[in-house]
């Protein structure tokens, strides 16, 4: 694969919209195009980080047994799976790291198809590109028509939470994706890094749907890898502490090549993230404070003329009225503020921006104000 066939970086197309947000109204810009965290990282972490400091020798690739175990038990407790085996957990240098290099870790190549949503997160596309592979839209199963060796896909990607809709898969749609896919041979990633962020009213779990949930697989991982990240519910996005869980054997797989290359989560960040993963308080508090912003950012998105879909979790309003994405991308830039528009995440976005919850309470309450005004 030449690199000349990978994509133009998205959001450097946003350069004249930033510029313009910046100066059309007094107080300077209000960024919600990126979702970068911007609240503190948690105290807890931070106290872990600065104990690891002292680190000379290597760190483990395969992650501490006390990290893999802290793995296996925050799914239990927080994502009804209680079967995660801690040999089947892996960390990673952020989640966007292991989801462009997965079909490449997997072993994929040309003449095998790399399937994601049609309106998605751009790096599952690029991750195939990078291993030579073919990218394909799978918007449902149906859509792949009947099967034949060369149209099956080897890796199937699901995002639930969706970035960018906020659109939560419920458990029936995930056991059948799984059945399917154990009958057809295919390795299904779930991309779940939003997990923790449902806005469900009537949500009655403990945060959305796991992949690896045993209502969804049977209690069997064969198959199956779950990709996390806690830049967004521990404001770790600096740390790049993230991890992927599941299938032993595929697990093991991924690890014997990142040992030959290289692909190690520094020691003191594994510390970090083993804590964090052991403390459920600033998850509860931080969920708090995007819930505020989101109240109050959406009821002014509205009242300029956007209708929000789907958002039914994550860091994200998923908003629309019914025009080009660029066009709304501009009318908000003439309020001092940058979206991201939908057609960065394919051509099913076309006419949907997305709106970050990400920015400092004063920086949401700019953007409020200047919505209403």
């Amino acid at each position: 694969m030449s690199i000349r066939s990978l994509p133009d970086f998205p959001w450097d197309s946003l350069a004249p919209y930033k510029e313009r947000a910046s100066s059309a109204v007094p107080g300077g810009i209000v960024d919600l195009s990126v979702g970068t965290p911007v609240d503190p990282t948690p105290g807890v972490v931070q106290e872990a980080l600065r104990a690891a400091a002292d680190a000379p020798g290597y760190p483990q690739t395969y992650g501490t047994p006390a990290l893999r175990e802290a793995v296996a038990t925050w799914f239990a407790r927080r994502r009804g799976v209680p079967d995660l085996d801690p040999d089947g957990v892996l960390p990673t240098v952020g989640s966007k790291e292991l989801v462009a290099w997965l079909p490449t870790l997997l072993g994929l190549g040309a003449g095998d198809v790399v399937g994601f949503p049609g309106i998605a997160y751009p790096t599952y596309d690029v991750g195939a590109r990078l291993s030579g592979a073919t990218p394909q839209v799978v918007d449902g199963l149906n859509a792949l028509g009947p099967l034949t060796a060369a149209t099956t896909p080897k890796l199937l990607w699901l995002n639930t939470p969706s970035n960018p809709t906020g659109r939560v898969l419920g458990i029936d749609h995930l056991a059948k994706v799984v059945a399917w896919a154990r009958q057809h041979g295919v390795v299904v990633a779930s991309d779940e890094c939003y997990a923790e962020l449902d806005w469900r009213s009537d949500s009655t779990e403990p945060t959305t749907p796991s992949i690896l949930d045993p209502r969804v697989c049977g209690g069997s991982h064969e198959g199956l890898l779950a990709v996390y990240s806690l830049s967004k519910q521990s404001n770790l996005a600096g740390y790049r502490a993230a991890f992927v869980a599941g299938d032993v054997t595929l697990v093991r797989q991924l690890l014997e090549v990142r040992k030959h290359a290289g692909m190690i989560v520094p020691w003191p960040v594994q510390a970090a993230l083993t804590a964090a993963l052991g403390d459920d308080t600033h998850v509860a508090e931080q969920k708090a404070r995007y819930g505020a912003r989101r109240a109050a950012l959406r009821e002014a998105v509205e009242a300029f003329g956007l209708r929000v879909d789907h958002s039914d979790a994550g860091l994200y309003l998923w908003a629309t009225r019914g025009e080009d994405a660029w066009e709304t991308v501009d009318a908000l830039a003439s309020r001092g503020i940058l979206v991201a528009p939908g057609t960065f995440y394919g051509h099913a976005g076309r006419e949907h921006v997305r709106i970050a919850l990400t920015a400092t309470d004063e920086r949401i309450d700019a953007a409020v104000g200047r919505l209403l005004a």
